[in-house]
């Protein structure tokens, strides 16, 4: 994995903090894992970040959230959908639906990031970072 998909890092950090039931995440933090980090806070698959440390080697505190008495990962699945190597685009029109809108798409909008349903609203097409479920 190339150092500087921040994006990828992120989701996999997330999704590997999950997978061992941690109750916290540390991602680098940087204007793209921030906004991520606030859509998928808004939309109730993360507890809540904050973020610490100083300068440049500043990161985002993930707080992962699980639900019932055996702990099961509120977001199951993260994929990457844009990525370095393979940029995907996407006009408003063609806005993808993740799970039949049980899921969202971060999608990277000329207004910001956010999710495909708000991007539809907006009427804003842009780059599909990831699906999460």
């Amino acid at each position: 994995m190339a150092a500087n998909d921040t994006i990828s890092d992120m989701l996999t950090r997330i999704r590997n903090a999950g997978l061992v039931r941690h109750q916290t995440t540390n991602v680098p933090a940087t204007k793209m894992t921030r906004s991520i980090a606030r859509v998928l806070k808004e939309e109730g698959f993360i507890a809540d970040f904050e973020e610490s440390g100083e300068g440049i080697k500043k990161f985002l505190v993930i707080s992962l959230k699980y639900k019932g008495k055996n702990r099961q990962p509120i977001i199951k699945v993260m994929k990457r959908v844009s990525r370095p190597g393979l940029r995907v685009y996407s006009n408003r029109k063609e806005l993808p639906r993740v799970l039949g809108g049980i899921g969202i798409a971060i999608i990277s909008t000329s207004k910001g990031i956010m999710t495909d349903r708000e991007a539809r609203r907006q009427g804003v097409g842009g780059e599909v970072l990831c699906y999460v479920w």
